[in-house]
């Protein structure tokens, strides 16, 4: 993702999608891909080549008024599956506008084999870049994280999208310090058909019934169940300072993990912890997921009253 701004003198745009080569209007998504004007008019598209690369950033996210993060997804003209996912990955930023998610501002035509989201420039990074700083967070910031996430998530369920890849590193902090939600790629509308596609996202941060949906009870009302597994995982990296389903130096490994979370027993939170925290990642971390809490419920059980939380990162 690279940190850009709009080269100056440049008229008033429109943002649009480059066509694919099958009309993606056929697959049920809202957002329609337009084609670029065939009538040899001027095209007044904002494309790569009207804006100027500052730095090469890690992740994208909030801006300042002329500063912007820009995502480019690479597609083959011929792939029909990755520009469906592209155009439902769009379809659902154009839906969301909320303090507490990462806003696409709109899309750039990048030649025929790309699409550049216009995104908010977050200037400090991920979740995951300040844990590499800090090593693990205190309670009271895991706090404001687990506030600002379930604030975001309870925004999306409301609309029916299930994000499907919370992590550290889609968890994004502003200049002013403030975590949003980033990166749709893996998120669809709850009820909507899986496809081909049912274990799209990180592994590493997936719930029982997404591994095992017949099972762990899956499937139709149970959609948003999975992100909340995935906070309370996030949450608990936020506090051990590496990932918490496997022992310390090891990396995760996908069959590894599917017998850890599907067959053994509750991932552990450990006993230093406060008794709220403890309690607080244990509901998150239920493998039945209707046992689990949900994000209402997860809001009315934080780890500490309003008044004593800081509002930051």
């Amino acid at each position: 993702m690279a940190m850009v701004r709009e080269r100056r003198n440049q008229q008033s745009v429109r943002l649009q999608l480059p066509p694919s080569q099958q009309p993606l209007t056929e697959i049920g998504y809202r957002f329609q891909l337009p084609s670029p004007p065939l009538d040899g008019s001027p095209d007044s598209t904002l494309v790569v080549s009207d804006l100027e690369k500052l730095s090469v950033v890690g992740h994208g996210g909030s801006m300042s008024p002329h500063l912007f993060a820009l995502k480019v997804l690479r597609l083959h003209r011929n792939a029909v599956d990755a520009w469906q996912q592209a155009a439902r990955e769009v379809d659902i930023l154009m839906r969301v506008d909320s303090p507490y998610v990462v806003q696409c501002h709109g899309v750039v035509r990048g030649g025929n084999d790309r699409i550049c989201l216009v995104m908010e420039y977050m200037a400090n990074g991920s979740l995951r870049d300040l844990l590499l700083a800090r090593r693990s967070l205190p309670e009271e910031v895991i706090a404001v994280v687990a506030r600002r996430v379930l604030e975001g998530l309870r925004y999306q369920h409301g609309l029916g999208i299930v994000h499907r890849d919370i992590k550290p590193a889609n968890l994004l902090v502003s200049e002013r310090g403030e975590v949003q939600i980033a990166d749709f790629e893996a998120s669809r509308m709850a009820r909507a058909p899986e496809g081909d596609e049912p274990c799209m996202g990180t592994c590493a941060y997936m719930s029982p019934e997404r591994f095992d949906s017949e099972g762990f009870g899956g499937g139709v009302g149970g959609e948003f169940a999975g992100d909340v597994w995935a906070l309370g995982v996030a949450l608990l990296e936020c506090y051990a300072g590496r990932f918490p389903l496997v022992k310390a130096g090891k990396r995760p490994e996908w069959a590894s993990l599917m017998c850890m979370v599907c067959f053994d027993s509750q991932p552990e939170v450990s006993e230093a912890a406060s008794p709220e925290f403890r309690n607080f990642a244990r509901t998150c971390l239920e493998k039945e997921r209707r046992k689990r809490g949900t994000v209402e419920e997860m809001l009315s059980h934080l780890l500490s009253p309003t008044a004593a939380q800081p509002r930051r990162v």
